[in-house]
């Protein structure tokens, strides 16, 4: 499930009950889509998501906000980097089920 929140800027991605590597697959291909420096909230119950994302972050080139443990889930917020490589512009033209 995918919302955006007009009063805050931010675009939510819901990607609670998927597993180890559809949390992370997901949150890069809905940024790949924002305008840079755009604010992604993401919610997740994978816990491999608590390592996951920060790395995924830190290799993409996004700035990872916040991270909130809500128990049972966890909450990013991730801020778009600047930059977009070729690669990466061919996954935003992908169905997202294919991932």
């Amino acid at each position: 499930m995918e919302e955006s929140r007009e009063d805050t800027g931010e675009i939510l991605l819901d990607v609670i009950g998927q597993q180890c590597p559809l949390p992370v697959l997901r949150t890069r291909k809905r940024l790949l889509r924002l305008a840079p420096r755009a604010l992604l909230r993401v919610f997740a119950s994978d816990p491999v998501a608590r390592i996951d994302m920060p790395h995924f972050c830190a290799e993409a080139g996004h700035e990872l906000v916040e991270i909130r443990d809500r128990g049972t889930w966890i909450e990013f917020l991730i801020r778009r980097g600047e930059n977009i490589h070729e690669e990466d512009e061919d996954l935003a033209s992908k169905p997202v089920r294919s991932l």
